[in-house]
């Protein structure tokens, strides 16, 4: 009996699905070859819509695929990635509802795409209290705490002072601190008018940038385009300063402003993956270094790709930045690097060359590059839609996001939370049978819980 080539991928993002997809059209079919990609969450997120779901323009499953449906070739662990070992070729991974199970999975090629982590660079009170947007359980959380502040500051007798509650700060001026301000200041000015207490005067967005505009990736001109257009909506912007402390009264930024916040949202750093320090490799500022070919020196069969990866850009000579856009064709070019090495045939070099970048920022406006030419306001903002819709994998999903899009036209935002708590129940304990003629002695216990 044959033994079965097996190829190993760790991480469910852009990296590590495009890939498997590469490797399914490729390889799928063959009967000697066994994939399977391992994952802490069931589903592939497309993070570019994060924001929407955060400001309530998506519903929450409208922008996740289930792996086991958009992956239908490639075995599929739901757990924790615990240890790597290049030198016996070997991957400990746990599951378990309660207790883990640890698993050894043994590998031919092994592809690692663990991505990146949010990097809170020690700032005082920074990680204990804010809000990240880098996860669908992060958007979730955010649009709750939103919520929550509103239904809290219209009731005059709060104990947490109006301009702490409806104060929202958004570090980092990149696309996703852009993005995300963007979409919480249409939602929580169009929200105000359900809140009869509550005035727009009363609420503050701010944006806090250490540079001296947003945007940096798109120039300077679109980048005062899109300050303009968001002042213009009332959001505030402090520019040349950084985030200092974050404590229960407020935020501290180092040109010595105090912001009396109690929601920070930071999206100002990220990190290599903390896993990646124990894989014995060359690394590059954390990251897995590795060749054009996007192999990790000195183990044949191991390759890295997406944020945790330092892929070089021979005309740069700098690695690629990691975006998801890269990601997707890393993938690709992985997945066919893996099959023709296999098959005995010639390896491919990424090269890519950034096509555009965009960025919506609220009320049907956006700003975009896309090879060379510049695009703002309506033109930009259904650029951006109809080329991340494209993107989207599966029908299904493109479906639910248009119809979701199509409706919001029409109907305001919704402001239900959603917190994931069971309903409370009554548990009442049975009658005693009476003697006859006696009247029914009454209830014994009553016990209400919430389970």
């Amino acid at each position: 009996m044959t033994q079965k080539t097996k190829i190993l991928i760790l991480g469910g993002g852009f990296g590590g699905v495009y890939t498997a997809l590469e490797l399914e059209k490729r390889l799928g079919k063959e009967s000697d070859v066994d994939i399977t990609l391992v994952n802490r969450d069931n589903f592939f997120l497309f993070t570019p819509m994060l924001h929407e779901v955060a400001a309530s323009d998506l519903d929450i499953t409208t922008i996740v695929n289930p792996i086991r449906k958009l992956l239908k070739r490639t075995n599929f662990f739901d757990g924790e990635i615990n240890a790597i070992d290049l030198n016996d070729k070997q991957v400990t991974v746990s599951h378990g509802i309660g207790a883990s199970h640890a698993h050894e999975l043994s590998y031919d090629h092994l592809v690692i795409a663990l991505g990146s982590v949010t990097n809170f660079y020690n700032i005082p009170g920074l990680e204990e209290r804010a809000l990240t947007m880098k996860s669908l359980a992060d958007a979730v959380y955010l649009r709750n705490q939103l919520i929550e502040h509103l239904e809290e500051a219209d009731f005059e007798c709060s104990t947490i002072p109006p301009e702490q509650l409806l104060t929202f700060v958004v570090a980092g001026g990149g696309f996703a601190g852009v993005e995300t301000i963007a979409a919480i200041n249409d939602f929580l000015r169009d929200a105000l008018k359900f809140y009869p207490n509550l005035s727009e005067t009363m609420l503050r967005i701010v944006l806090v940038e250490h540079g001296s505009t947003i945007l940096p990736e798109l120039g300077p001109e679109l980048g005062q385009y899109a300050e303009k257009k968001l002042m213009e909506r009332k959001v505030e912007f402090r520019l040349g300063a950084k985030v200092k402390g974050v404590s229960e009264s407020g935020v501290e930024l180092s040109d010595g402003t105090a912001l009396p916040a109690r929601t920070l949202i930071w999206t100002a750093g990220t990190a290599p993956c903390p896993l990646l320090e124990l894989v014995d490799c060359k690394k590059d500022r954390g990251r897995i270094a590795v060749n054009e070919f996007l192999e990790v020196s000195g183990y044949p069969g191991v390759w890295a790709l997406g944020d945790c990866a330092s892929i070089p850009d021979k005309k740069t000579g700098r690695p690629y930045p990691p975006t998801a856009q890269h990601a997707l064709r890393q993938g690709k070019v992985l997945g066919r690097n893996i099959a023709a090495t296999i098959e005995g045939k010639t390896k491919t070099p990424f090269v890519f060359k950034t096509i555009g970048q965009l960025a919506a920022i609220g009320r049907r406006t956006g700003v975009a590059k896309i090879l060379g030419f510049k695009f703002s306001g309506f033109i930009a903002w259904w650029l951006w839609r109809t080329i991340y819709l494209g993107k989207l994998p599966r029908l299904e999903k493109k479906l639910r996001v248009t119809l979701d899009w199509t409706l919001d036209l029409v109907f305001s935002k919704d402001l239900a939370q959603f917190t994931p708590l069971r309903s409370p129940s009554v548990q009442i304990a049975k009658k005693e049978p009476q003697p006859h003629g006696l009247p029914s002695r009454p209830f014994q216990s009553l016990d209400i819980s919430a389970h």
